[in-house]
């Protein structure tokens, strides 16, 4: 019922606010997580030597303080990503780019457990092998996510039809991927990223799906939001504790 929530809010043009766990793997940790603070966590061992198995904890205790639990994949294969829809809320997979490859990559979270040419069949035309199959389909995956990160120039050029796939209620910018491409690393205030942020914000909006963009600071995220951004992705558990000890500490040594 979280997903669907997340997901209604999503449909109905609502602001949803997460962040990303990359450390933070022990349950117990979920009570300090204040009230009316985050819809959704992705957690994601991108930059650790932890396995997404390890978070599988910390999801059952997200869920019973009312927050979605979603998973980023490390690849961009469709074992993987109904793998991790099988035993989180939701999926979020990296460098999408291709209307091909979004539509598969879609089909394994939203299509569980169709395969093969059936699910060729599905995709083509729409059509499920009977009515049963269909209402089963949906009723078995209407609490399952699936947003596709958009971190390269190729990924904006063809964000409208990834955007048309159905499944498809948000999408995710990494900007720390899409500067590189874009040839501006890490330039995170750049006019040039803050323009494309917009450009995948309007898409997005044009096809009724949600857009956002990761950002460390507040100011960053607060610019995305007035731009229009409505999946919010702020830090992360490192990023908020060191934030929070920084602000703290500079009090405390002031006297």
């Amino acid at each position: 019922m979280l997903v669907k929530k997340l997901k209604d809010k999503l449909i109905k043009g609502e602001t949803v606010y997460g962040s990303l766990f990359q450390y933070a793997v022990v349950p117990a940790m979920v009570e300090s997580i204040p009230e009316n603070s985050l819809d959704f966590v992705i957690v994601t061992p991108e930059h650790t030597t932890l396995d997404l198995a390890e978070f599988l904890p910390l999801r059952y205790a997200l869920n019973s303080k009312g927050i979605a639990c979603l998973a980023r994949t490390h690849s961009r294969d469709a074992a993987d990503v109904a793998r991790v829809c099988d035993t989180f809320d939701g999926v979020v997979v990296p460098y999408v780019e291709e209307y091909e490859q979004a539509q598969q990559l879609a089909a394994a979270a939203v299509y569980r457990p169709l395969k093969g040419i059936v699910l060729d069949e599905v995709l083509k035309t729409g059509k499920f092998v009977n009515q049963k199959t269909a209402d089963y389909i949906e009723k078995r995956n209407e609490n399952t996510l699936f947003i596709p990160m958009i971190e390269s120039v190729p990924g904006i050029e063809n964000l409208e039809i990834i955007c048309s796939i159905p499944g498809v209620h948000a999408v995710f910018v990494g900007p720390g991927d899409l500067t590189a491409n874009m040839g501006i690393p890490g330039e995170y205030d750049n006019p040039e990223l803050i323009a494309a942020i917009q450009k995948v914000i309007d898409i997005a909006n044009q096809q009724h799906v949600a857009a956002g963009c990761w950002f460390g600071t507040t100011k960053q995220a607060v610019r995305t939001i007035r731009q229009g951004a409505r999946l919010v992705v702020y830090a992360n558990d490192g990023l908020m504790l060191k934030h929070a000890m920084q602000s703290a500490y500079s009090e405390l040594r002031k006297g």
